[in-house]
């Protein structure tokens, strides 16, 4: 019997599906017999989603069901299920004024609420297209992957139907293998009922794919609700120069999932792709990768791909990405303004040295102000968020006061109203190196539930502790409640008023201990 493959997306905010995208192409570029259809629950109001899942099986009768599963954003520092999490998380565990703890209760049980309830429906949709797969064929079955199975595959596991694949990370590999029905027990993937997740399942090298320019003449035959995402011209479309992230930053999943290899796409075929979108009416791009610069060895990658787009013609687009601004140079920095780069973010997480350091992030402050300057010069006007994760390890009044400075210089290179400070308090997840350094800290036990929202896990969770966990609270507090629409730099002002601000060489510092201290600690 002939395989046809429904890749359903299951609901999330309207971010453009690029890996049930890329997944179909590959399969396509393989075996162009095997029927394929996108259906994209992104797209569809929520009342509509079970019977707008009912009707594209009952006309396409798959026999094979992909359930990408993008989002558990339990913690999100912005707008989102229920309103702001965070605030809801701050008012309920700081505040002073039993009314406003009242309503951070309030907001965190809407909140938990609602996440529970997306948890509920999503699994209930995937039970629900595979039930309805199996009326037409029998031995029809099931694959989740997605961001959310990835991090929380083990835990998902234990919900998902019997025969149900869970796949983690890239899933190229293992739709290969079913359709050439062979054992894909190698593969980063379990079946449910049948196997259990090998230990450190997720931290496996992922294959290596060559990929090509997504062919989206083919797409948009398979994908009806492709034209969306081509009706807003301020809309972002993804595509994706590389994969992989070398990088071991303590609290970044990333590097798990995407595997330390970084894989270059061919710059012409990354252009060709961008093309095709181009001629669609596309003129916003996103770069999907970790980082758009993972490290200095790629930077001639990054020149050559620019440098093709500048040849292309393509000359009133626009880009952004990630970036980790210290591996840029005087010339990528002159071919990223040409190009139409008009955003981009970098994650700094701390302007004190001392701290980066400690949280493996490998880079230098001193670099990225300088290559910043750089980007100035070069021409480069647009906006910068800065994200930085306060708290995370170590922090103390002293490396606050160098953050502050730090941003400050960031102001004075590009403008105060061009740098965004984006506040984040992570969110642990697992795998990573904040989760062994909170059981070796006795933060959190083996075996707790990553996926918990209760009370008593979520203060966990949610990256906040003592001492200097109250005093973020509050200032945190005084930011939403004297200025809600401008949070992130309200803070930056609360924490120079409340602590002033470092001179701008102690950020640029990392004292190194001594081998005698360190030979003691050990």
């Amino acid at each position: 019997m002939e395989t046809r493959i429904l890749y359903v997306r299951l609901p999330c905010n309207p971010i453009f599906p690029i890996g049930v995208v890329y997944l179909a192409d590959h399969v396509q570029k393989l075996f162009p017999a095997v029927e394929q259809r996108i259906f994209d629950l992104g797209t569809v109001p929520p009342l509509d989603f079970g019977s707008a899942l009912d009707a594209c099986v009952d006309e396409f009768q798959p026999n094979l069901l992909v359930f990408s599963w993008r989002d558990i954003q339990i913690y999100a520092p912005v707008g989102g299920r229920g309103g702001n999490p965070l605030q809801h998380a701050f008012e309920f565990y700081y505040a002073k004024n039993p009314l406003i703890k009242l309503r951070g209760a309030l907001g965190g049980l809407r909140v938990t609420t609602a996440y529970y309830s997306e948890l509920w429906r999503n699994l209930g949709l995937i039970k629900r297209g595979l039930r309805r797969a199996q009326r037409y064929n029998a031995d029809a079955r099931s694959i989740v992957g997605g961001g959310a199975v990835s991090v929380f595959y083990e835990q998902l596991g234990k919900s998902l139907p019997q025969g149900t694949i869970v796949s983690v990370g890239e899933g190229e590999g293992l739709l290969e293998k079913l359709l050439r029905q062979q054992d894909i027990s190698n593969e980063k993937c379990y079946v449910v009922g049948e196997s259990a997740p090998r230990e450190k399942l997720i931290h496996e090298a992922p294959t290596n794919i060559e990929k090509t320019a997504c062919n989206y003449d083919y797409i948009a035959k398979i994908w009806s609700e492709f034209p969306y995402y081509l009706q807003d011209r301020d809309f972002y479309i993804g595509v994706q120069t590389k994969r992989g992230c070398p990088h071991n930053c303590c609290y970044c999943v990333y590097t798990v999932i995407e595997g330390k290899q970084v894989r270059i796409n061919p710059a012409d075929e990354v252009v060709a792709e961008m093309r095709q979108l181009y001629d669609r009416g596309i003129r916003n791009f996103w770069f999907t990768d970790a980082q758009f610069i993972p490290a200095r060895k790629f930077i001639d990658d990054a020149i050559e791909l620019l440098q093709k787009i500048v040849d292309s013609g393509m000359k009133d687009i626009h880009w952004a990405a990630y970036i980790r601004a210290d591996n840029l140079t005087p010339k990528l920095c002159d071919l990223m303004v040409k190009t139409g780069m008009n955003y981009f973010e970098i994650g700094i997480t701390s302007g004190s040295q001392e701290l980066v350091r400690k949280m493996r992030m490998g880079y230098n402050l001193r670099t990225v102000l300088q290559n910043c300057r750089d980007l100035k010069a070069a021409g480069f006007n647009d906006l910068v968020s800065v994200n930085y994760s306060f708290n995370v390890i170590d922090e103390t009044p002293e490396t606050i006061r160098q953050t502050i400075a730090y941003h400050r210089e960031l102001e004075r290179i590009f403008g105060e109203n061009k740098v965004e400070p984006a506040i984040f308090f992570i969110g642990l997840q697992p795998h990573t190196h904040l989760e062994e350094y909170a059981f070796k800290n006795d933060i959190l036990k083996p075996g707790y539930d990553p996926m918990s929202l209760m009370p008593w896990t979520a203060k966990k969770l949610l990256w906040n502790p003592e001492p200097l966990g109250s005093f973020f609270g509050e200032v945190c507090l005084q930011a939403w409640r004297q200025n809600p629409d401008d949070f992130g730099r309200e803070v930056m002002r609360i924490l120079e008023q409340k602590l002033g601000c470092a001179d701008l060489e102690q950020s640029l510092k990392a004292p190194i201990e001594s081998t005698e201290k360190q030979l003691l600690k050990v």
